[in-house]
């Protein structure tokens, strides 16, 4: 049996952290899984991992659903959110309520949006019918890097402000956890400390009841975009070009196949297949 958003919540009343991994695949997740992780995070990050896209913009709803699909087959002991993408609910109330039910009906326990106060009435709707739902603050990375680019936030008075009052209304509005990126760590620990869901740092300092990273920046296997917040316990990704390499040589080498990597025929058909060819 999976956790559940419960579980996720009676961690930070327990003073237990949370481990989230953010991960697309089913390869990766099963590992992820196998590992202990809390929680399977579908971000939207995948348009950019997995897809090669610049940003999260373009990425679709049936991107998302395939994605979750795929991590929801692999998964037995995490908690698996999505991430709902741009403009899948920020048109209508409506709109979020239907694309969240898709990520549920894709394999997904709950869904995670961007936004602060602004969402409030949003997020309350999609949990009054039964979704659970994660927030996000902080860097939005929907719409934010559209405006200010990839800054830290919550630096002043009136930004740190702005955050804990966006952090209380969306507990108010019932969402079980809060995901918060790029924000100072003394903000972070004040909202940690303010409201009594979980608060999922992302580059926001040791103080906040849990911890997300993207699985691929784990372990060293994108290359594109270094966060500072982004530890590499691994750096796999100069071990794969490596063994890609080798692989190549061997082949122009003809050293593999070897005959331990090929399948042989009787000897005695082989036989009887020369004579009927004739050679």
């Amino acid at each position: 049996m999976h956790k559940s958003v419960q579980d996720i919540v009676n961690m930070k009343k327990e003073k237990k952290k949370i481990s989230v991994i953010t991960g697309y695949d089913y390869t990766l997740a099963s590992l992820c899984d196998k590992a202990g992780i809390d929680v399977l995070l579908v971000g939207d990050s995948a348009g950019m991992v997995m897809l090669g896209y610049e940003n999260t913009i373009p990425v679709t709803m049936e991107q998302m659903c395939m994605f979750t699909e795929a991590v929801s087959r692999a998964r037995n002991n995490a908690l698996l959110v999505a991430d709902l993408p741009f403009m899948s609910y920020q048109a209508s109330i409506e709109d979020a309520i239907n694309n969240s039910g898709r990520l549920i009906k894709a394999g997904a326990d709950a869904i995670k949006l961007e936004g602060g106060s602004i969402m409030a009435e949003t997020i309350s709707a999609i949990v009054d019918i039964g979704i659970p739902v994660m927030g996000h603050i902080g860097l939005q990375p929907q719409t934010t890097m559209l405006s200010q680019g990839y800054k830290v936030q919550g630096r002043t008075k009136d930004s740190a402000m702005q955050l804990i009052q966006d952090a209380k209304e969306l507990e108010e509005a019932g969402v079980f956890s809060i995901a918060l990126e790029m924000v100072s760590h003394e903000v972070a620990q004040i909202i940690s400390e303010t409201v009594s869901v979980p608060i999922i740092g992302i580059g926001s300092g040791v103080n906040c009841d849990g911890q997300v990273l993207v699985v691929q920046d784990l372990l060293g296997m994108y290359d594109k975009i270094k966060p500072k917040f982004a530890k590499r316990y691994m750096n796999l990704s100069e071990d794969i070009v490596k063994s890609l390499e080798n692989y190549k040589n061997d082949v122009e080498s003809s050293t593999f196949p070897a005959e331990e990597n090929w399948f042989s025929m009787d000897p005695e058909e082989l036989k009887k297949l020369r004579e009927q060819i004739g050679s």
